[in-house]
């Protein structure tokens, strides 16, 4: 309690501020990976702390909400349904006694040990070959790739394997496979490590595809994937991984998923539809902060899943806002905006567009190495910023 007390002191010290959507800001001395707990206290203290709060302009969340990254939500995924049940088991490279390349498997290998967290060679073909025969004889594998490119290994067994053998089989032989891993872009890795596998995968029948971007997404979509009877491919992206996000109290349960085939609206709007997944929702976000300064109200749209995709939710924000951009780090030839783009045209949400749907991509280009032409490769704020002007005609 006094150390709640001391930091709300420190917090009222600082003067005037807002903090959008119930955060606060990190003090300088608390590492990215570390988890903020906002401690419950009495009626009273907390009517005090509400009047702190209002007179320095500060915005609190409720107060059982926390602060946790992309990677410990994943990590508490991993932890619960390892615990939950004895079937699930993580194999993949450097995942044991590394703790995972980046740290998402942190301390399970101590916990569970070898025989449920387990180090394999460096041959991708072989462990997801592995994980994939593991889910046929009843096991429930998560099958890590330590980026999605190093997936092109083995893609063979994701889609021959995993994704045709329940249909092949007349649904006698299921396959609960997650294979999981970044995906897209990092930074200064060159073009073999920087490319969106979001259209390849969802491309093929057989396959569920994910796409969290904050820290609830990830844990319940990857809890939700581990329970699921079909093989399942989520797409992280290795640059959120350390970004701290609100986790309100219900995700904090054991027993908090998020439906797969679900989006959900992270911000209500009235003039444009911003449709995207992954890192570029916060993009998105970003600009529409921007532009409701100008009186521009943008419904952004998390997709959370690639395929099956929520083309019904879609549908009714462009029914309402008659406008639609879509927002991507994939190339732009037969992308998941392409997609959305064509069901919205294929469908009843057509008739209601007062202007051209609009896709921004990355570039039509292997990723470059120069830090600047990365950056001019993938859709920016601005970039968004610009399209929604040109949609609207402003």
């Amino acid at each position: 309690m006094a150390a709640a007390a001391g930091a709300l002191r420190r917090l009222v010290r600082c003067g005037p501020q807002q903090v959008g959507s119930g955060r606060l800001p990190p003090p300088a001395s608390r590492s990215p990976g570390s988890v903020l707990t906002l401690v419950p206290v009495s009626p009273q203290g907390l009517g005090r702390r509400l009047r702190l709060q209002l007179r320095s302009g500060i915005h609190g969340s409720a107060p059982a909400a926390v602060q946790v990254t992309v990677r410990d939500a994943l990590n508490q995924a991993l932890d619960e349904e390892l615990e939950r049940d004895e079937r699930v088991f993580l194999l993949g490279e450097e995942v044991a006694q590394y703790d995972g390349a980046y740290k998402i498997s942190r301390g399970l290998w101590k916990k569970y040990g070898d025989k449920r967290i387990i180090d394999t060679p460096i041959s991708e073909m072989g462990f997801t070959g592995i994980a994939v025969g593991a889910a046929m004889a009843g096991l429930r594998p998560i099958c890590e790739f330590m980026t999605f490119n190093f997936s092109m290994q083995a893609i063979d067994q994701v889609i021959n394997s995993a994704g045709k053998t329940l249909y092949m089989s007349a649904g006698m032989v299921p396959v609960p496979v997650v294979f999981r891993g970044p995906n897209g872009a990092s930074a200064g890795v060159g073009a073999q490590h920087s490319q969106c596998f979001a259209a390849w995968y969802g491309h093929c029948p057989g396959l569920k595809v994910v796409s969290p971007w904050s820290s609830e997404d990830a844990k319940g979509l990857l809890k939700a994937s581990v329970r699921d009877d079909n093989p399942v491919v989520m797409l992280e992206n290795e640059l959120m991984y350390g970004v701290p996000f609100e986790m309100a109290e219900e995700a904090q349960s054991k027993d908090f998923l998020v439906p797969i085939g679900k989006a959900k609206i992270e911000r209500q709007g009235t003039h444009v539809t911003l449709v995207s997944h992954s890192r570029s929702v916060g993009h998105c976000l970003e600009a529409a902060a921007v532009l409701v300064k100008e009186g521009v109200e943008c419904e952004v749209i998390n997709l959370r899943t690639i395929r099956p995709m929520d083309v019904e939710s879609i549908e009714a924000s462009v029914v309402k806002t008659n406008h639609l951009i879509t927002v991507e780090g994939g190339w732009p030839q037969f992308g998941v905006g392409a997609e959305i783009c064509a069901r919205i045209m294929e469908g009843p949400a057509f008739n209601y567009l007062d202007a051209p749907a609009v896709r921004l991509t990355g570039a039509d280009v292997p990723m470059p190495y120069a830090k600047i032409l990365e950056e001019n490769c993938l859709p920016q704020v601005k970039d968004i910023i610009f399209a929604v002007k040109k949609v609207l005609n402003i």
